[in-house]
């Protein structure tokens, strides 16, 4: 039986589904977010019976929507499934508008030991434009309670690319984040996702897309303001202090197993690839027949493995990556194009792999 010691759990629900969110998002009362609930932990239970979840959980995840909507005993009852301690990193995502100080105050009793913070932008009008619940003032409040209650380990996101955001601007944001001293930085370019609200603006005319160039700029800024603040850069969108580098994140980028549960989550266990229901209808309608919500399933071959390892592996910074012989006249060739750097005897991502990573990535997995 697989043991299992990595967890994420989606948990749907939003109070209103930001502009440029093309996440699985749902707006809930109580009672379904009570249902829901039950629905998920009837799931794990299902896993239970295929998969060992006695081990004790390296990390869970709680993502979304936004997780921070559900009531302490859910959360209680979720993690009651799941046997951990004071090392496992339990992070939750929260947003500045949906906690208090009992709030996080209950979190700390429950073992959770990490918070992802979504402030996005310190700038009012661009939280506006986002379609974000909260304020400024708010998630600073916020950030501040957070350390207030004891809480040592907090990621703040941050996104760039914005409509009409100038550099200016985002240099503003970023001082503004530093001098908060989170432990760890997320950050996201604005993607103008199908389906969203932003999309349709973008289509009627009413923003139009952040030029190439003044993006390339914006990462590249991010990059060197964050390294000369002692954050280090390990993974293509993610900064850290000195050991706060998010374990759960790394497991997806290290090609490790992990179980997914929730709506539209998505998972990794033995040689399988999988993701559940988006429509909450058809995730209920297959548990109530105690059947897995599963939508999509790929089945891995050893050379799909191998070649998910580099694809994902060559996304962490400066870990030396050692081919395999199929795979060392294609490491030897993007290094000749400047995408990779020959280190010691692997290879890891040049600056120039990094700003181009979707290229090398194209270049890579090319015949």
């Amino acid at each position: 039986m697989l043991k299992i010691y990595n967890t994420y759990v989606h948990i749907p629900f939003c109070e209103r589904k930001c502009n440029y969110c093309d996440f699985t998002s749902l707006k809930g009362s109580d009672s379904q977010i009570e249902k829901y609930v039950n629905y998920l932990l009837k799931e794990i239970e299902i896993y239970s019976q295929k998969y060992d979840l006695s081990q004790k959980q390296d990390t869970i995840y709680f993502g979304g929507g936004t997780p921070s909507l559900l009531p302490i005993d859910s959360l209680e009852k979720i993690l009651s499934k799941f046997s951990y301690d004071k090392n496992t990193e339990i992070t939750i995502e929260i947003n500045p508008k949906t906690v208090d100080i009992n709030k996080l105050k209950e979190y700390r009793k429950l073992g959770i030991n990490r918070l992802s913070i979504g402030i996005q932008t310190f700038n009012d009008d661009n939280l506006k434009v986002l379609g974000r619940i909260h304020n400024s003032e708010e998630a600073i409040e916020v950030y501040n309670l957070t350390r207030e209650c004891g809480f040592d380990n907090i990621s703040l996101d941050i996104m760039f690319s914005l409509p009409n955001q100038t550099l200016a601007m985002l240099q503003n944001d970023l001082e503004k984040l530093v001098s908060l001293n989170p432990n760890h930085i997320s950050i996201y370019s604005l993607i103008w996702e199908e389906g969203t609200k932003f999309f349709r603006d973008l289509k009627a005319g009413k923003f139009k897309e952040t030029d190439n160039d003044l993006e390339a700029n914006m990462y590249e800024y991010i990059i060197e303001y964050l390294k000369s603040k002692e954050y280090i850069h390990y993974e293509i969108s993610n900064f850290s202090k000195k050991d706060f580098e998010s374990r759960h994140n790394s497991i997806y980028w290290e090609n490790k197993n992990y179980l997914g549960v929730g709506l539209s989550a998505a998972g990794y266990l033995g040689n399988v690839r999988y993701k559940n229901f988006f429509n909450l209808k058809d995730y209920y309608n297959n548990l109530d027949k105690d059947i897995l919500p599963i939508d999509e399933k790929e089945i891995l071959t050893e050379e799909d493995i191998e070649q998910y390892r580099y694809l994902v592996g060559f996304r962490i910074l400066n870990k030396i990556i050692v081919p395999s012989e199929k795979y060392l006249e294609r490491c030897v060739s993007l290094c000749k194009e400047g995408y990779l750097i020959k280190k010691e005897n692997g290879y890891i991502l040049s600056h120039k792999g990094l700003m181009l990573f979707n290229d090398f990535i194209l270049n890579f997995i090319g015949d």
